[in-house]
């Protein structure tokens, strides 16, 4: 088979123990050197704590590995010419021995074909801004449309039209709960300003709705928790709010489309809040990578 998935992690699942599948990208792309690796390590060592297993995803040498050694860890973080791998990628990355970090939408569909139901990240993509002009849109929406997995995230990244990503997953029918807010997450911050209509207050509760879409059998669609950064280590708002315009103005100066607008516009706010967005980036994946081990355990629990 193409996919090769680690001996720990294939042996959780036979046994139905928790596991986490977790993205790559954060490590290659989104952290600065050699402090990607250490957030690489602390993550599946929080999952550990949680007694879940972790599962962090990539394409190495052509082979999708679910489920990385140390070695293969530090592959990821650094090696040069690591490419970013969407879920269209990875059949042209397989067959030209590329590799490659998994955005959310390779890493769901690989954490999905290995039989993994929950996935922890940072944000989510979704709707740029714009869209009328750009028809820009992540393919993580379409993806996850597609996908039965429980996807613990800090909602979507505050440089996309959030109004707007809430209404594409709504059209697509993909399930949004708020976790422990009835508001819809920002990324850097606890609120976006915009509510969502359920919310859920447990992992036991998430882990009811996920049996409750495959009892009743529908589209094979995701279910996204979206769990706020807390408020005393969110990004300060006012700060927010003014280097994004300062971002989003600079990006359409240099002429910046495409895939390279999201590390760009991410790229500025870390360089003008002195960190800050970077501090705050990093308390969201901690706490969704946390709550998705509690989410796999309640799973695997039957509760």
């Amino acid at each position: 088979m193409v996919l090769m998935v680690s001996e720990e992690v294939r042996e959780a699942i036979a046994a139905a123990r928790p596991v986490v599948a977790l993205e790559s990208t954060i490590i290659a792309h989104g952290l600065p050197r050699p402090r990607n690796l250490q957030v690489a390590l602390e993550l599946e060592a929080a999952v550990r704590r949680e007694g879940a297993v972790p599962a962090t995803i990539a394409v190495l040498d052509g082979r999708p590995r679910v489920g990385l050694d140390k070695g293969q860890l530090e592959r990821v973080a650094g090696e040069d010419g690591i490419r970013k791998l969407g879920h269209r990628d990875l059949p042209l990355a397989v067959a030209a021995g590329a590799s490659g970090a998994t955005t959310v939408s390779a890493t769901a569909l690989l954490a999905a074909l290995a039989g993994i139901r929950v996935f922890a990240t940072g944000g989510l993509g979704g709707v740029h801004r714009q869209w009328t002009v750009t028809q820009d849109e992540s393919a993580d929406l379409g993806l996850l449309a597609r996908t039965r997995i429980t996807v613990v995230c800090a909602g979507v990244k505050s440089i996309l039209d959030v109004p707007a990503t809430l209404q594409r997953l709504e059209t697509l029918g993909v399930a949004v709960a708020g976790y422990g807010t009835d508001r819809f997450p920002g990324f850097y911050l606890s609120d976006s300003g915009h509510p969502v209509d359920w919310r859920l207050d447990s992992p036991a509760q998430v882990a009811k709705v996920m049996r409750a879409q495959d009892a009743l059998g529908g589209p094979e669609s995701a279910l996204i928790v979206a769990n706020p950064v807390p408020e005393e280590e969110q990004l300060d708002p006012g700060l927010h709010a003014r280097v994004l315009d300062e971002a989003l103005r600079a990006c359409e100066a240099e002429g910046v489309t495409g895939q390279a607008v999201t590390p760009f516009l991410l790229d500025h706010l870390v360089r003008h809040t002195d960190g800050a967005s970077l501090a705050a980036n990093l308390a969201a994946v901690r706490g969704n990578v946390r709550l998705a081990a509690r989410v796999a355990a309640s799973w695997a629990a039957g509760e």
